[in-house]
C-alpha cells in the first residue's frame, strides 16, 4: 500500500489560500456578532454575556487562523520569487489587506471590551 502525501503548494498560493480563508472567517463569523454587540438595541441585555463569550471563542479561532496566515506569509518572505512574480506580489498585498482588516476588528473588539468593562464598573464599587 502506498501512502500519498498532500500536495505541497507554492508559498504564494498558500498565502492566498490562508488569507482568503481568514478573511471569510472574519467577515462571516466574527463581524456579525461584533456588530450585534456594538448596537446595544439589537441584543437583549440578558443575552449580552453569552454573545460576548461567543465572540471571545470566535476571536480565539480567528487568532489561530491569523497565525496560520502569518506563518504562510513568513514562508513566502523566506522563499525567493522563482515563479510568477505577479502572483507573488498579489499574495503580499492580500496578506497586507487581511492583516489590516484583522487589526481593525481587533480594535473594535478592544473598544467593546473597554465599554463593557466601564458599563459594569459601577456595579463593582471597589474597582
Amino acid at each position: 500500500m502506498t501512502s500519498q502525501s498532500a500536495p505541497s503548494h507554492p508559498p504564494d498560493i498558500c498565502v492566498l489560500l490562508h488569507a482568503h480563508g481568514e478573511q471569510r472567517w472574519l467577515f462571516s463569523e466574527v463581524v456579525p456578532v461584533l456588530r450585534q454587540l456594538e448596537q446595544p438595541a439589537c441584543l437583549p441585555e440578558d443575552q449580552r454575556g453569552a454573545a460576548i463569550a461567543y465572540l471571545e471563542v470566535l476571536w480565539l479561532d480567528a487568532q489561530l487562523r491569523a497565525a496560520d496566515t502569518d506563518a504562510a506569509h513568513a514562508k513566502l518572505e523566506a522563499a525567493h520569487a522563482n515563479g510568477d512574480r505577479l502572483l507573488h506580489e498579489k499574495a503580499h498585498r492580500y496578506h497586507a489587506t487581511v492583516h489590516r482588516e484583522r487589526g481593525a476588528i481587533a480594535q473594535r473588539i478592544a473598544a467593546l471590551a473597554r465599554s463593557d468593562h466601564h458599563a459594569a464598573a459601577p456595579q463593582h464599587a471597589g474597582f
